[in-house]
């Protein structure tokens, strides 16, 4: 086991929560923490300062997901730090991600951590998500506590393929957005997700289109 304090609590969380998660990956989720430490001394990235509390808090809960993706490209609007799509292309170095946000340091900074991390299916796309147009749809659009549902939906539901999956990431069940959500609200999935050495609540509320799309994949 590494003596690194770090790598061993993403090592040991990485295992919990799926067992097919290598070395590799682990020594890449690290580094991301550790980027993520050094620019947040001097950028705002995110509320959480210590790298230890990092591991559950953004690696962790953004692995989580998993076993919820399908197809080969992903849409993580709204993306801030790179979460949840940082994590998942290291996990799932297969998938196309693209990373999406407005903000031009949060932007800079994912761009940082896809050049240092070698992660060559990952775009970066620094834009508004109601403004964003690929000249394409991806087979999965996620996001993690961005707005609110019926918010997202509108804005994003364009970006994504005829039967895609959009997937919401969110703490407490939003019962309020949820019973504002103005279409596909009978096709809403909850799942609660467990992540190891978070105590606080996390779903995931996930639904699948049926109808045409406006772009071609």
């Amino acid at each position: 086991m590494s003596s690194d304090p770090l790598q061993t609590a993403v090592s040991r969380g990485c295992h919990q929560l799926d067992p097919t998660l290598d070395d590799s990956a682990v020594e890449r989720f690290t580094a991301l923490l550790r980027l993520l430490e050094k620019w947040n001394r001097v950028t705002n990235l995110t509320a959480v300062r210590d790298p230890l509390e990092m591991v559950n808090r953004h690696i962790l809960d953004s692995l989580a997901v998993l076993p919820f993706l399908r197809g080969h490209s992903l849409l993580d609007v709204g993306t801030g730090a790179g979460l949840p799509g940082l994590p998942i292309a290291i996990a799932r170095p297969g998938l196309e991600v693209t990373l999406l946000d407005a903000n031009a340091k949060k932007v800079r900074f994912v761009r940082q951590a896809v050049a240092e991390l070698g992660l060559e299916k990952v775009r970066v796309v620094q834009s508004r998500m109601q403004e964003y147009q690929p000249g394409r749809s991806f087979d999965m659009v996620i996001s993690r506590a961005v707005a609110s549902l019926d918010a997202l939906y509108r804005q994003s539901v364009h970006l994504l393929r005829p039967g895609g999956r959009m997937l919401f990431m969110k703490g407490a069940v939003p019962e309020q957005e949820m019973d504002a959500l103005q279409e596909n609200r009978a096709d809403l999935h909850i799942e609660r997700l467990n992540v190891p050495g978070l105590a606080a609540d996390r779903h995931l509320l996930w639904l699948e289109t049926t109808g045409e799309s406006s772009v071609s994949a």
